[in-house]
């Protein structure tokens, strides 16, 4: 079969879509939903490619039939072992070639309905580059505030209530600060761009999207040109909140953080080159004492709030301002619901 869309791709009619690649090519980025069941492993896939160059073809392609026979016998007796006869598998490789027709064949001679991805992940990634591309499908309005404005909690709570919503952090893992390393690391770009393509996709034409601030890189993470361009467009609405509340937000927010001492010291040490000695010294005497919300206070004063308002005074944007005294958990239902209507009218 051949993918027409990033939209097809995230609605494949199939009971299981299986990236036959290694886990290594599959960790990079896969199809949405897709299993890995590897024809090859990292080190089989660079057994046969060293044999492929400084060797023969033949050779390279007798030794990978032998491995992928033997790697396809083990998933059969494995995690498809469970499978009854009318089992639809999708089964896709690099480019639709070797490896996936051989595991295909196989699945096929079992009795399955197995069909081959054309072109198989390059035909994806074309889709997601052509998509990413594109203009946005949907009115952007940016939701921006200083740090600790619960920006990111705001979000969810909209896209809970209904709201549309892109959570550019939640797809690159990241807060998107120094201290905004999250467990498990961030994604490959490539995997960070194939879930935003789907996320970009699936957008209702009709309705705004609501879209964090960001600068153009997330952590790690660059965001795709065209998506950067659009928010630097778009209206915004500006979550005003006052210091104590924004300090109480960021030590609940952090809590990963502030359990762990020394990774605290390390990313306070990290702002060294912008402030001076003594400062330094403050921020650690106060996470020593465990003051955190102290200790958010007084990097918001001194670090983000000033370089927040100098970026800000260079924007030209469309605003509306959303003032809260109160950033606590009961608070952002409420809060989430004024946004998702002042959205409403800046998109109107």
């Amino acid at each position: 079969m051949r993918l027409g869309s990033v939209a097809e791709a995230a609605a494949l009619d199939f009971d299981t879509i299986i990236d036959v690649r290694s886990p290594a090519e599959h960790a990079l980025d896969h199809l949405p939903g897709a299993i890995n069941l590897p024809a090859l492993s990292d080190a089989e896939r660079a057994r046969v490619g060293t044999i492929y160059k400084q060797v023969s073809p033949f050779d390279a392609r007798k030794i990978g039939a032998a491995l992928v026979a033997k790697n396809v016998a083990a998933h059969l007796e494995g995690p498809l072992a469970d499978k009854t006869g009318g089992w639809r598998p999708l089964v896709y490789c690099w480019r639709g070639g070797q490896r996936s027709g051989s595991f295909a064949t196989i699945l096929r001679a079992v009795g399955w309905r197995t069909e081959l991805l054309e072109g198989g992940y390059k035909s994806w990634r074309r889709l997601v580059l052509e998509t990413l591309g594109q203009p946005i499908r949907a009115p952007v309005v940016v939701l921006d505030g200083n740090t600790g404005s619960a920006k990111t909690a705001v979000l969810q709570a909209a896209a809970a209530q209904g709201a549309q919503v892109i959570d550019l952090e939640g797809l690159a893992n990241h807060r998107g600060s120094i201290f905004g390393a999250r467990p498990g690391g961030q994604p490959a770009q490539t995997g960070f761009e194939g879930k935003l393509a789907v996320a970009l996709a699936q957008l209702d034409p009709a309705r705004p999207v609501l879209i964090e601030a960001e600068s153009a890189k997330v952590g790690q993470i660059q965001l795709p040109k065209s998506l950067w361009a659009a928010l630097r467009r778009a209206p915004r609405l500006r979550l005003v909140a006052p210091l104590p509340a924004r300090a109480a937000y960021l030590a609940r927010a952090y809590a990963d953080i502030v359990a762990d001492p020394l990774r605290l010291t390390r990313l306070i040490d990290q702002l060294r080159p912008y402030h001076a000695a003594e400062v330094i010294h403050l921020w650690h005497g106060l996470a020593a004492a465990q003051a955190f919300e102290a200790l958010a206070a007084e990097l918001m004063r001194r670090h983000y709030d000033p370089r927040y308002d100098k970026h800000r005074a260079r924007q030209d944007h469309r605003v509306i301002e959303i003032a809260t005294d109160s950033l606590a958990p009961e608070a952002l239902t409420a809060l989430a619901a004024d946004v998702i209507a002042a959205a409403g009218r800046l998109a109107g």
